[in-house]
């Protein structure tokens, strides 16, 4: 079962992207309104998250999310240019994430055979 802390990080991640996207489209006082509800639900998600695992991947999963999705965002959405280079940072980004994921797997699995 995956643990709960993933799914806050996954929503997090979500709702970072929605903020991002209201402020390229945000134009009344109303839109706003709902831009800062969306981020300080997403800013609660991120610390529910933050509950159960470890800060630094919470927060580097976070931010990768958040700039990957936002230059798509800007790509796709928006009208900007893809380039070799951003697609080869981006997918950069995404290794770095998954390796510390691993790497911090790598931590857990040695303190539990260090407390046996």
């Amino acid at each position: 079962m995956m643990n709960k802390g993933w799914i806050y990080v996954g929503l997090t991640c979500l709702f970072e992207l929605l903020w991002v996207y209201g402020f390229n489209v945000a134009s009344t006082v109303w839109h706003w309104a709902i831009v800062i509800i969306i981020i300080i639900t997403d800013f609660y998600l991120l610390s529910k998250a933050c509950e159960t695992l470890p800060t630094g991947t919470v927060y580097a999963v976070f931010a990768a999310a958040g700039t990957v999705g936002t230059a798509l965002m800007d790509i796709y959405i928006f009208g900007g240019e893809f380039s070799v280079a951003k697609g080869i940072f981006m997918g950069l980004l995404v290794v770095g994430v998954i390796a510390l994921k691993l790497a911090d797997n790598k931590s857990d699995e040695a303190q539990v055979k260090g407390a046996a």
